[in-house]
């Protein structure tokens, strides 16, 4: 009796376990969270890439720069300035202003524009690392961007990490229905976790 009892329970419990799964992922009333836009994503962030131009000048030069993990960038005769949390325009001034008070130039002309920004995706992807955003970038693109899912990638719970915040995304219902595949911003970080099985 003892052998027949765990049988019917290992089948109920197979049985339970494929019913959950199918519900979960019927599509019909499944749905990844609303994942907020932030306020401005015409704040410049950690990572990305940025030219400067000083114009107006003896020794005019265009630098090309990269804000580091700090929010800084190194700029010649000044040394580093904040730039993570400012905009093109507001960084443009920060430089015009430094040059100024440092007496390097009496005036100058400072153009910012940023020429890449990206997103990381880590975890179980073939090729885990960041990916140059673009405004069409979404979840499930930026996984086939990272070569896709390996073999352990638990795809149904990959983490959408933003502002410090992370966002559950099945992305198995991403690729089926495209409103259900959020878009990214600059800075945001996927991590696809390893299956349990």
């Amino acid at each position: 009796m003892g052998l027949f009892r765990r049988l019917i329970l290992g089948c109920l419990l197979a049985l339970s376990t494929m019913l959950g799964a199918g519900c979960a992922t019927d599509g019909v009333n499944a749905a990844n969270p609303r994942v907020p836009v932030p306020a401005s994503t015409a704040q410049l962030r950690p990572g990305d890439s940025l030219t400067i131009a000083l114009q107006g000048v003896p020794d005019p030069s265009v630098n090309p720069v990269q804000i580091d993990e700090q929010g800084l960038i190194s700029l010649p005769f000044i040394g580093t300035l904040t730039a993570a949390g400012a905009s093109t325009a507001e960084l443009s001034q920060r430089v015009r202003e430094t040059y100024v008070a440092k007496k390097i130039y009496t005036t100058v002309d400072v153009s910012v524009t940023v020429t890449e920004r990206y997103v990381y995706v880590g975890g179980e992807v073939q090729r885990p690392g960041r990916i140059i955003w673009s405004p069409d970038l979404t979840v499930a693109k930026a996984i086939q961007s990272a070569g896709g899912f390996s073999l352990y990638a638990r795809e149904t719970a990959v983490n959408l990490v933003r502002e410090n915040n992370a966002y559950p995304i099945d992305v198995k219902l991403a690729q089926t229905n495209p409103s259900q595949d959020p878009p990214l911003m600059p800075g945001d970080s996927l991590q696809v976790p390893r299956s349990p099985f």
